[in-house]
């Protein structure tokens, strides 16, 4: 290797840092769990970096400590869901009803991916993480690592300890088990254009202006709302415009300030303070579209903590 000092050993590793982010993400469903487990993994391999041998290559090497700390994170077996992996659609004209406190709920990643040199298609969208984590740890770590991470066959086997006939099967049930719950879902998540860019900013200003007439020409028809920590969500244009003419009417009048989660464009929403002196934070939104249609909606309601994340500001004011 040729690597002596510790502050070498510890560059080296640190250029791993994006792309280990965007892994472990993926496996955890949580950035600020992911940034935990990155930090932790860089300083695993750098105490034991006098011990790699260089059978491996480096970046295999770092991936095999990521892996056993991810499987360590998720052995308590909850797993991180949306609100339509835990019921059915909802009437839109319902209350919400009572936050559901004991949901690991999977969470939005600021920016697009942090390992985006690595990464292709949809594998950050949000749908998509959500999905991963229906899949047993050692199956999603093997479709990350083989799909997302263009890790050959043999590098997973030995990065697990196993055999290549043994990841293939890992990888051919991971593979189905996504396909199945994708079924009937919306395409691709567009590459970033002008298109994408422009779609988003329509419906930014339909929303600002709660202009239903203009939300329903952008809707897929089976487009989905949904709204962590809430297990309530909506599918289809008719139960959306009931949800924002009904029990969310309060959001009429909003501010949307643009930002990025999840490679999708996303905003910070801001309410319209009871005392008319400005805009409160009331959720962040990633939105996620197929063609030229809204296909998914969800609304993260916890801003306390992801509005920082996101770079967003604590209030805007009224002449914002």
């Amino acid at each position: 290797m040729g690597v002596t000092g510790p502050e070498t050993a510890a560059e080296e590793l640190e250029e791993f840092r994006g792309e280990l982010t965007g892994y472990c993400y993926r496996m955890l469903g949580s950035f600020t769990e992911a940034e935990d487990a990155v930090q932790e993994t860089l300083v695993r391999a750098w105490r034991s970096f006098e011990r790699f041998e260089g059978r491996s290559a480096l970046r295999s090497w770092v991936y095999r400590i990521a892996t056993n700390v991810c499987l360590n994170a998720l052995a308590s077996g909850r797993r991180r869901a949306l609100p339509m992996d835990l019921s059915g659609p909802a009437d839109g004209a319902a209350p919400p009803g009572a936050p559901a406190e004991s949901v690991l709920w999977v969470e939005p990643c600021p920016g697009g991916d942090p390992g985006a040199e690595v990464a292709v298609g949809e594998s950050v969208r949000l749908a998509f993480v959500a999905s991963l984590q229906h899949l047993p740890p050692k199956q999603r770590a093997t479709l990350i690592l083989r799909d997302v991470l263009g890790f050959s066959a043999r590098e997973v086997a030995e990065l697990h300890g196993s055999t290549v006939t043994s990841v293939n099967s890992a990888l051919q049930r991971a593979r189905a088990t996504l396909a199945a719950r994708r079924e009937g879902a919306g395409g691709p998540l567009p590459r970033p254009s002008d298109a994408v860019r422009l779609l988003a900013e329509r419906y930014a200003t339909a929303f600002s202006r709660y202009d239903m007439e203009e939300l329903n020409m952008l809707l897929h028809v089976d487009a989905t709302l949904c709204l962590p920590p809430y297990t309530h969500w909506m599918r289809g244009v008719p139960d959306i415009r009931a949800w924002l003419t009904g029990p969310a009417v309060g959001c009429r009048g909003s501010r949307l300030v643009p930002v990025v989660a999840n490679g999708s464009p996303a905003f910070g929403q801001y309410r319209p303070r009871a005392d008319r002196t400005g805009y409160e934070p009331w959720a962040l939104q990633v939105v996620e579209f197929s063609g030229d249609r809204v296909t998914g909606i969800t609304a993260f309601r916890d801003t306390g903590r992801l509005f920082p994340l996101f770079g967003l500001p604590d209030r805007l004011d009224a002449g914002t």
